[in-house]
Order: C-alpha cells, then structure tokens, then sequence
C-alpha cells in the first residue's frame, strides 16, 4: 500500500481527468451501461451504413437508365414510406416491445439491402425501400431513432439523461462522416479490380448494408428487460418503495406530536366521499394513449419545431452546397472538404450539449446554441467572398446540433414515460413532412435567381423558433411525471429538520 503522500499526488495527478470525465458525461454513460452502449453503438453503425445509399443512389440509378421523374418518386415515397412505417411502429412500441421493432427494423434493413444488391428493376426496388428500411438521404428518417430515444430516456434520469443523449447524438455524427469517406474510397477502389465495373461496387455496398443490418439484430438480441416500458415502471416502483420508508418515518414523528394520519384520512373521506370510490380500469389498447396535458405541450412545441423544419428544408446541406457551387464555382473536391470538415465540427461540438445544459437548462442551451446558428445562416448570402461563407457556414454546422440533445431530454422531461415513445414518433413525423415543403419553396426562388432569399427567410423563421420556444417555455416545470423521487426528497429534508429540532416534549 502506497504511502499517504503518494496517495495524494496520484489524487492530484488524477484529478484533471476525473473533471474532464464528469464534464464529458462519462460517467452517466457508465451509469447506465451496457444497454446504453449497445443503444449508441447501434446507431453509429447504422448512420455509417446509411451514408452508403445517400452517396450511390443516384449514380446508382442513373447506370440503371431511370428516368428523373422515376428517380423523383422513388425518393418521394421512399421518404413516405419511411414515415407510415415509423409512426405504426413508434405508436404501437410500447405495446408490442421496443427491442421487438428494433429487431423488425433491423430485419427489413437486411431485406432491402438484399433486394438492391441482386435487383434491377424500378418497381422492385422501390416496393423493397417503401416496405423496408433504406435511407435515401443518409438522414436517419425510419423507426430506429425514436424507440432508442425513448429507450435511452428510460435507461436514465433527470441527471444523466443530457449527457447520454449528447454522446448519442456525437456518434451518429461520426458514423455518417466515416460512413460516407469509407463508401466514396470503396467504390473507387472495387471498380479498379479486374473484372468489376462500377455497377458491381455498388452492389458490394449493398452487401455491406445488409451485413450491417445482421449486425444491429445481433446488438438488439443484447438488449436487457430494462429497455422496455416495464423496465421503467419496475424502476419507478424501487423509488415509491423507498418513498414509504420515509412516509413511515413521518408517520411516527406526527404521531409523537399529537396528529395521527388515520384522523386526517377520516377527514378527507367525509369531505369527499367520491375519492372512495372504486377507479375504472383504463381500456387498454394496441396504440399508445397520449393524455390532455401532454397534448397541451407538445401541440405548442409541434408548431415550433414545424417552423423549425420548414427552415431547415429550405436550406439544408444538399441545397446549401448546391449554393456554394453556383455562387463561386468551386472545385467538387473542395465542396466535398468543406462538407466533411462541417460534419466534424459538428461531431465534436454536440459533445458539449450536455455540459452546457447542465449549467444553463435545458431550454437555454437549446436557445442559445441555435440561435447563433440561425443568425448565421440569415447572414450566409451576403459575403462575396469565400472565406467569410464558409465560416458563417461552420458556425451554422458546428452549433446546429447542439440543440438535439437537449430537446430530446426536454421532450422526455415533460411527458410520462408511457407516453415518451409514441410523442418522439409524433414529433419525427411533424419534422419530417414540414421539411419536405421547404425545398420546393427554394427550388421557385433558385428558379427564379433569387436564391439568397431562401437563406434569409430560413434564418428568419429559424429566429422566430428559437424565440418563441424561450418564451414558451423557459420557465416549465420539469420532470413531474417521472416518479415520486422528488417527493420522498422532500419528505426525507422535513424529516431531517424535525430530527435536528428534536421531539416536543408534552407539558
């Protein structure tokens, strides 16, 4: 055994890295290990093997000889596709089992991995990407990110939730950005083999998608009992039995004052006898039930967030650079370097999403990392030279994941936890239709060469967002719903107190 003074410089040595374990939210992480693991894991495997159909689908299609009204529909009901299958699946997870729609997903991606690898024709592989899973646009638009959401919200609380969700949000980041390097040096390298063209690279890709598919069946098999609704409920259960050795505690000490809980009981139940009464059983059914006061909240937020997506179909990356190419003619080598360095600037800023939020709030951090970005994309047509765009480009990158994290935690904090995954997939579904507004609208002004206008309108309506969620709900309680642990906090300090008071002694 060390001496004490060896003790106390390893102590020391140490202690900068136990601050920057806490900052970075290590230790939640390994609070709720390994189902959170396996939950992120996943989902940098998955984004990784999305990045392959975004980047192949068009040269893909375009060897195929399909029309572009052709290649048009298939996105269009692609992403259709994508949002019946992921409402169905996120209303009903809770019911049927999450780990069992995971398990559904992971399948269909095998299946629609399969079916591009080996077919050709149109109609064949658009029923695979309407009935299956595959993402056309490298976003993660299907059944996957709401239940691991609500999975994730459930494997943690009110204290580690941020910090888990950050390195959610942190991983799926660096999948697609190693995800889409791997594809683009992939093709390039089967298609010089002897003997492959480049029609034969993409088919290997597609392999490669359905391996990852296998890959998320075997991760899902993994997941424990407590990733389900009923794992959350048992664990609320632990802390209302805590809470009754408190309430016993109580019990006795008003008892020694002179008031007994039986007394107070009988008058209650005299001044309102219908609190006897029995309660009817809720009717049980196969989709999950949202109750009055959750819809109250979300349906505010929904309004916002709608706001918020409309802006960012306007000007998202794909018309962003689209921007970029037309205003200054740049090299497609030096729009691929300033999209890749923007994906790793946004990898590494949403790690600190959870720090911030733990000392600003939730809905602060929210705020105030968004609207930086907002104002950067308002700004965004108005320099003339590179340099100058392609910071504020960075800016917009770099600060706008930051609010996913903590939007996710403050969508968990304010709704029950039976409620939590059917609201994320309301909330998915909202996003995504008022996303695909936003570039037809940008499309007639890029038309009409006033391109610009979409980015300021973008930013404008992006302000409007940020805004009106501070307002609406910077001063909302939070985590009511999640169990009775506050309460038997509070019981637990009353009971502190008159322990340090001491009994009052009757005269």
């Amino acid at each position: 055994m060390p001496p004490p003074s060896s003790r106390t410089w390893l102590f020391t040595l140490l202690r900068p890295f136990k601050w920057l374990s806490t900052f970075l939210g290590l230790p939640s992480l390994s609070s709720t290990a390994p189902d959170s693991f396996l939950v992120i894991f996943s989902r940098c495997c998955r984004m990784f093997a999305y990045s392959s159909p975004s980047l192949i689908l068009g040269p893909f299609f375009s060897l195929l000889s399909f029309t572009d009204s052709q290649i048009g529909l298939f996105l269009s009901l692609t992403l259709l596709g994508d949002l019946v299958l992921s409402l169905f699946l996120t209303l009903i997870a809770d019911r049927i089992g999450r780990r069992r729609v995971l398990l559904l997903g992971a399948g269909l991606m095998v299946v629609s991995g399969a079916v591009f690898a080996v077919v050709e024709n149109f109609w064949g592989l658009l029923a695979a990407a309407v009935i299956g899973v595959i993402s056309a646009t490298g976003g993660d638009g299907g059944p996957f990110r709401v239940v691991e959401e609500s999975v994730l919200s459930g494997l943690t609380d009110s204290t580690t939730r941020a910090d888990v969700l950050a390195w959610y949000v942190t991983t799926s980041s660096i999948g697609s950005a190693v995800g889409t390097e791997f594809a683009g040096r992939a093709v390039e390298y089967l298609k010089g083999r002897e003997g492959w063209d480049v029609k034969d690279a993409y088919h290997a890709l597609f392999w490669g998608y359905v391996g990852m598919g296998a890959l998320l069946i075997g991760f899902t098999l993994c997941l424990s009992e407590k990733c389900e609704i009923k794992g959350e409920r048992e664990k609320e259960r632990k802390v209302e039995r805590e809470g009754e050795q408190g309430e016993r505690l109580l019990d006795e000490r008003e008892q020694r004052d002179g008031v007994t809980r039986e007394e107070e009981d009988d008058d209650e139940g005299s001044s309102s006898p219908a609190e006897s009464q029995p309660k009817v059983p809720r009717k049980r059914t196969l989709f999950a039930q949202i109750s009055a006061p959750t819809r109250a909240i979300m349906y505010k937020l929904w309004f916002l967030l709608a706001i918020d997506s409309l802006a960012d179909g306007m000007v998202s990356y794909s018309l962003t650079n689209y921007y970029l190419d037309r205003k200054f003619h740049l090299p497609k080598s030096t729009l691929g370097d300033i999209i890749s360095t923007s994906y790793i600037i946004a990898s590494c800023s949403a790690i600190f999403a959870a720090p911030l939020a733990r000392y600003l709030g939730l809905i602060n951090t929210m705020v105030f990392t968004h609207l930086p970005s907002s104002a950067a994309v308002l700004l965004f047509p108005i320099p003339q030279g590179v340099p100058l765009t392609v910071t504020l480009f960075f800016i917009r990158t770099g600060l706008n994941n930051m609010d996913q994290a903590p939007r996710t935690a403050f969508i968990a904090a304010v709704v029950k936890p039976e409620e939590r995954t059917a609201v994320m997939g309301i909330t998915n579904m909202v996003r995504t239709l008022t996303s695909i507004i936003g570039p037809s609208v940008t499309g007639v002004l890029a038309g009409n060469d006033r391109f610009w206008i979409a980015f300021v309108a973008a930013g404008a309506l992006r302000i409007v967002y940020d805004l009106g969620l501070w307002a609406m709900f910077v001063n909302m309680k939070l985590h009511v719903h999640e169990s009775k642990e506050g309460a038997v906090d509070e019981r637990r300090e009353g009971d502190e107190e008159m322990v340090e008071l001491g009994p009052v002694s009757a005269k």
